[in-house]
């Protein structure tokens, strides 16, 4: 028996006792075990009045949501890259650079390229939220759901490199001397992507937190 299976069974073992969970918490803390761990522990079993402990659904994998998840946030990863791209063009169109005059002629292939990635994924990716938001509500325990925490915390880690990319870009630029109008709304069209998607992220794990805790 591994550490958190021995540490899963006396929490079962105090409850079905009926020690209360804050002298559970203490007691375990006063062992040693850290607070996450100990919260991990408790969130395995419902807060409600039974003679025994009442086991909350443990996450889960199915085939039918990976589908979906992988659907989602791919489309997601093309909405946002192609909003970016389409943006900068923006951007380099009502600040040319002189140097780069020659790649103009492609402003208009490149508009199109991006506008067709946005009509067809944004709209996917809207679609699968609200459709994948009604399902957790209609069923709390998909918020359990293995591959949507996977990827959530992978949508996380990619928001986080960007933003420090960007902001070292910045301060590159600034060292440098060369923070031009052009360069500076780029980098704020790239933050504030970025931020939209990490702060989304992480308010929606957040709920899911609170939902283990209540």
């Amino acid at each position: 028996m591994n550490s958190d299976d021995e540490l899963s069974a006396f929490v079962r073992e105090a409850l079905l006792r009926g020690q209360p969970r804050a002298q559970v918490e203490q007691a375990l803390a006063q062992a040693g075990w850290r607070a996450e761990q100990v919260r991990r522990a408790l969130s395995h079993y419902a807060d409600v009045p039974f003679p025994v402990p009442v086991p909350r659904p443990r996450p889960y994998l199915s085939a039918r949501d990976a589908f979906l998840y992988l659907v989602l946030f791919t489309a997601l990863y093309i909405s946002a890259f192609n909003l970016g791209a389409l943006l900068f063009r923006m951007i380099e169109r009502a600040y040319p650079d002189p140097a780069m005059r020659a790649a103009d002629t492609g402003f208009r292939h490149a508009v199109r390229w991006a506008l067709a990635n946005l009509i067809v994924a944004f709209p996917l990716f809207a679609l699968l939220s609200v459709s994948l938001q009604k399902a957790i509500e209609r069923d709390p325990t998909r918020r359990a759901s293995r591959v949507r925490k996977w990827l959530t915390y992978l949508t996380l880690f990619l928001g986080a490199g960007v933003l420090i990319g960007d902001v070292i870009a910045l301060v590159n630029g600034l060292l440098s001397g060369e923070l031009t109008t052009r360069f500076v709304l780029k980098v704020l069209v790239v933050g504030a992507i970025a931020g939209t998607v990490f702060g989304y992220y992480l308010w929606d794990l957040r709920q899911d937190e609170r939902e283990e805790e209540a």
